[in-house]
């Protein structure tokens, strides 16, 4: 049987947030910064900072919660689809046992073939609906979760004034000022948002 976990990776759900870039279109000012090459005076750059996509997996008590659920799900569906699998395997043993011994009339014989024929599909239609479920679940989680990063940043950023936060990760930031990385910031305000909206303790 090929197992769930192989359709669906527990830490794919998290994907989608590695590829997400915020541009706060509604603040457009920009300020001067010191800049360690030549500079005109008075010269303004864009204001850009980063989150560590890694860091924020790893310390986000609500995303750890929801991988956990996660895997919960997928072992369950797992442990169902393995149950139906030994049963067709038993029941198709036992056709072929009494079919070499020869106890099975030719209509019995047929009869059985026949369930067992109605037992693969079911367990096919089964095990596509599961995987249809657990994807519709990451498809979910996915949305929701862009939706409170983007909530809590478009909050943050309002005393912080950058004009663009991206990602660090998976290749969409190769170099990164550490001054510039307000990971830490983004954990502890989310880690406090899901505290306070108690959904730490409803979804354990």
């Amino acid at each position: 049987m090929k197992s769930l976990s192989s359709v669906l990776s527990t830490l794919a759900f998290i994907g989608v947030v590695i590829l997400f870039i915020l541009h706060f279109s509604g603040n457009k000012k920009t300020e001067t910064v010191a800049s360690a090459g030549p500079a005109s005076a008075g010269a303004a750059t864009t204001r850009i900072a980063y989150v560590d996509i890694d860091s924020l997996e790893s310390n986000s008590n609500y995303i750890k919660v929801k991988k956990d659920e996660f895997k919960k799900h997928q072992d369950a569906m797992n442990a169902e689809l393995a149950r139906a699998e030994q049963q067709m395997e038993a029941d198709a043993a036992d056709v072929q046992s009494k079919a070499q011994a020869g106890t099975l009339t030719k209509p019995d014989y047929e009869a059985a073939q026949k369930r067992l024929g109605q037992m693969q599909q079911s367990y096919v239609t089964r095990k596509q609906a599961l995987t249809e479920q657990l994807m519709k679940e990451q498809d979910d989680f996915n949305k929701d979760l862009k939706s409170r990063l983007d909530s809590f940043l478009v909050d943050y950023n309002k005393d912080k004034h950058y004009d663009y936060i991206l990602s660090y990760g998976a290749g969409s930031v190769l170099y990164g000022n550490k001054d510039l990385n307000i990971t830490n910031d983004v954990i502890k305000g989310m880690n406090e948002r899901a505290n306070a909206g108690n959904d730490i303790k409803k979804n354990k």
